[in-house]
């Protein structure tokens, strides 16, 4: 090559705006792209966003619902374990999370119309996502002991809701993959909503009970609520990746009707509680509006934001739930 071909070459290669994207004006190095000023706090964004926080209702509520439980029973609330037992079911519900969108990436279901685009818009690598989870699920391990530590619930009992729950926040999507085969809505059902109560229950009482595996129906059905309406949303691309939903099995006129009684069974177990217990417990019934907003909005098939917003309806549901607990006079309730 002569000394021209080479200028010509050295020109080309300086006029390319790839090349310009890449190197800027040429004397910066190739990885400088990968650490531009503020880089680590688009990072933390980034994993922030990859948590979906705009869920973690549905772990907040049934720990606030479970100490409060155990309030009405014991009159008396620990507020370190309140914290505690918060801070252990949010970073496995984190790490869950996590896993759903390494395994929605790597079956191909997550796409650049995806809510989450964590994996899909490259802006986390997936090994970043493994690592993470990893981190949160040793979070939560190391919560739990510190529980126990300070708890009176005998080890073999915290050990068996702790990880039962862990378990099925890693194999909804992980490992078997009940979120597949149509038995997802299963396991959340069971994990956000009784279990979770019940865990800050034990961990405040220091004993396993009944008792608020019951209270925690309502609350298991409006999260439920918020998992329908995403897979009722996801349908299609659901389908053309090859896997199976409940929403998917009966159809979207079923999906509906299942939505619907999701939004509005709660609202008739308060009434009842609220007739014949303690008019404390109507206090959920001031968010009906907004289901029936829901509602309206999930028959017309604009599922725009819908999860988010049925989230949304499920944390008010469920703060309202918890102060009308709270404030129920001592007895007044069934069981507590």
């Amino acid at each position: 090559m002569g000394p021209a071909d080479l200028a010509q070459k050295i020109s080309v290669s300086a006029e390319s705006p790839r090349g310009g994207e890449r190197n800027g004006s040429g004397s910066a190095p190739a990885g400088a792209e990968r650490a531009p000023p503020g880089s680590w706090r688009q990072k933390c964004a980034a994993y922030v966003l990859a948590l979906r926080p705009w869920s973690f209702s549905a772990s907040l509520t049934p720990v606030a619902l479970g100490s409060a439980l155990a309030y009405r029973a014991e009159g008396a609330l620990d507020p370190g374990l309140l914290v505690g037992s918060a801070v252990t079911v949010l970073a496995v519900h984190g790490a869950g999370n996590l896993v759903n969108t390494y395994y929605d990436f790597s079956k191909g279901i997550d796409h650049k119309k995806s809510d989450d685009r964590t994996l899909v818009d490259q802006i986390l690598e997936p090994q970043d996502v493994v690592r993470f989870g990893v981190f949160l699920y040793t979070v939560g391990c190391v919560c739990a002991a510190g529980l126990y530590a300070v708890s009176t619930l005998k080890l073999e009992h915290l050990a068996l809701v702790y990880f039962g729950g862990l378990s099925s926040s890693f194999l909804y999507t992980g490992g078997i993959g009940f979120k597949y085969v149509a038995l997802g809505d299963v396991v959340i059902l069971i994990t956000f909503g009784p279990l979770a109560v019940m865990f800050a229950h034990a961990v405040q009482v220091g004993y396993l009970s009944v008792s608020p595996l019951l209270y925690a129906i309502p609350l298991a059905l409006s999260t439920e609520a918020i998992l329908h309406s995403n897979n009722t949303r996801d349908m299609e691309s659901d389908q053309q990746a090859g896997i199976v939903t409940l929403a998917i099995l009966i159809g979207p006129a079923f999906s509906y009707v299942l939505y619907t009684v999701l939004l509005f069974l709660p609202y008739l177990i308060f009434c009842v509680l609220a007739t014949r217990y303690t008019i404390s417990m109507a206090l959920p019934l001031l968010t009906i509006p907004m289901a029936f907003s829901l509602e309206r909005q999930f028959r017309s098939q604009n599922f725009n934001k819908i999860p988010q917003r049925t989230a949304k309806l499920n944390l008010l549901l469920g703060l309202f739930y918890v102060f009308g607990i709270t404030l129920a006079p001592a007895g007044a309730l069934p069981k507590l």
